[in-house]
């Protein structure tokens, strides 16, 4: 299915120069993702900058010490308190496709109101949000109970992942990148929420 919208209403333009470089990156992104990635785009702008963010998010890709779904549960957190609707679109995507309970990533806007977070869940998403606001409001009571959940080497990795997406969802909120039309996919590809609510209850640690 082709991807619908895009941000049209954007700072940048989002058609650089063809560069080898962005040529490139524009090859990888369509294979693996059936589009550009706007973000990337726009980075193309500096090739300095869009080697930089490639590289690290190749490598952020690797970090495998931390519970998967809780980073995405601290990702979308982050991204929601940012209002970066790039992030929360892409990053639902790419959740829906690595198998992610579709209700646990509908919900993370209210995610004090749902019932399908588990306690190490809740943790994690307000730890997201309390890093992410300005300035961070981390206290050690909630350090506390996050160390219930997580040793250290995967705090320190869920505290890194939560900094890196800052950056993402800081830098496309201030470039206008908005919602590529990722999610669409999955509206129509996914199974009803009630459904699978019928069929496995919360998961997670």
């Amino acid at each position: 299915m082709p991807l619908t919208g895009g941000s049209i209403m954007a700072r940048i333009s989002l058609t650089p120069r063809r560069t080898l470089g962005y040529r490139a990156v524009s090859w990888i992104c369509r294979r693996r993702f059936g589009a550009d990635i706007e973000p990337l785009a726009a980075a193309s702008h500096n090739t300095r900058v869009l080697l930089t963010t490639s590289r690290m998010e190749q490598s952020v890709a690797k970090w495998n010490t931390a519970d998967a779904g809780l980073k995405t549960l601290a990702v979308m957190a982050t991204a929601a308190r940012v209002d970066c609707s790039w992030c929360m679109d892409f990053g639902y995507w790419e959740s829906f496709r690595h198998g992610m309970d579709l209700r646990k990533l509908r919900d993370v806007p209210g995610w004090r109101e749902s019932t399908v977070y588990t306690p190490a869940e809740r943790d994690v998403m307000e730890y997201a949000e309390a890093m992410t606001s300005t300035p961070p409001t981390v206290d050690d009571a909630l350090f506390d109970r996050l160390r219930r959940h997580l040793d250290e080497p995967r705090l320190v990795e869920l505290t890194a992942i939560i900094a890196v997406e800052n950056l993402r969802a800081r830098m496309n909120s201030a470039l206008g990148i908005t919602s590529q039309g990722f999610k669409d996919r999955c509206d129509i590809a996914g199974p009803d929420p009630a459904a699978a609510a019928g069929a496995s209850g919360p998961a997670g640690p």
